[in-house]
């Protein structure tokens, strides 16, 4: 078995294995549910998965109060197997490739679905996926401003600092954004979905849990909501879960992302992608790092 800890595909090769293996068939709402283990000071994930070649296991920890400890929210490693014999191949960086994957997904997901001109993105967050999702974006579509929304003023604006395109904003910027991505740890709407245009798509990835949401109805009411697989959405993403049961939603409108990968049509308005982050993602890009250094 090869240890791969620092490998980790180009957001580009991401992009291109997600999108090769939907256009191939592979159907998201086959994926094994994940896997929550409550523990006293967090949980564990378990993240199992199959296709084509390959097989492999994503076991990850989160502890909300690791931040607090200079230490991350999210840890863990990936095993990728072999498919045929389920051999050990490689051990990759389960951060790493979360990062990594997440972006790739929502790239995908923006690519089908934002104006082809969208040059204004805001960001709610500043952590590692806020950074993956502005280079992924960036890669799909031609981004030349960047808002960054967040709650720590001085984190904010180091944040916004790395980049010569981006400054800091708030909420209500979104009122006049092309794109906008949620990577936030909000358990309530970080925006008025009111106030989101009606050529916008809005990519919400911060929240997997039936209780958390980022977007609120409003938005949800107004949009083509688009998810990574119908199953996994009603498990287990807030925004879609609360907003069925208050009616905002009903099941029947929800678009998989493969859909729209196999050329799906999306009606006119706001366009909502809602990602809980899903074991396939996981593997599918692990073999496309694996493949890159092999």
């Amino acid at each position: 078995m090869r240890l791969l800890l620092d490998a980790r595909p180009t957001v580009q090769q991401a992009v291109d294995a997600v999108r090769a293996a939907l256009a191939a068939g592979l159907d998201p709402d086959q994926d094994p549910p994940r896997s929550v283990v409550p523990v006293p000071t967090g949980q564990f994930l378990l993240m199992p998965a199959f296709w084509d070649r390959y097989a492999g296991v994503k076991v990850a920890s989160v502890a909300p109060d690791n931040p607090a400890r200079g230490l991350p929210r999210i840890q863990g490693h990936y095993l990728l197997m072999d498919g045929p014999t389920l051999t050990p191949m490689a051990l990759l960086d389960g951060v790493a490739l979360t990062s990594v994957r997440t972006a790739a997904v929502s790239a995908v997901a923006a690519d089908l679905l934002a104006v082809p001109d969208a040059e204004r993105l805001v960001v709610f967050g500043t952590g590692p996926q806020a950074e993956s999702h502005i280079e992924a974006f960036r890669a799909v579509r031609p981004v030349r401003e960047v808002v960054v929304v967040g709650r720590n003023p001085e984190r904010t604006q180091a944040f916004a600092e790395q980049y010569p395109f981006a400054r800091v904003g708030t909420p209500d910027d979104v009122a006049s954004a092309d794109l906008v991505v949620c990577c936030t740890s909000s358990r309530t709407p970080v925006f008025d979905g009111a106030k989101v245009p009606e050529h916008a798509t809005v990519v919400a990835v911060g929240s997997h849990e039936p209780e958390a949401r980022e977007v609120d109805d409003v938005l949800i009411g107004r949009s083509t909501v688009v998810v990574e697989g119908i199953g996994a959405a009603t498990r287990e993403a807030g925004d879609v879960v609360l907003a069925l049961e208050s009616g905002a939603l009903a099941a029947d409108d929800l678009v998989p992302l493969a859909a729209l990968a196999q050329g799906h049509a999306v009606p006119s308005g706001p366009r909502l992608f809602k990602s809980v982050g899903m074991a396939w993602e996981d593997l599918v890009v692990a073999a496309a790092a694996y493949e890159a250094v092999r």
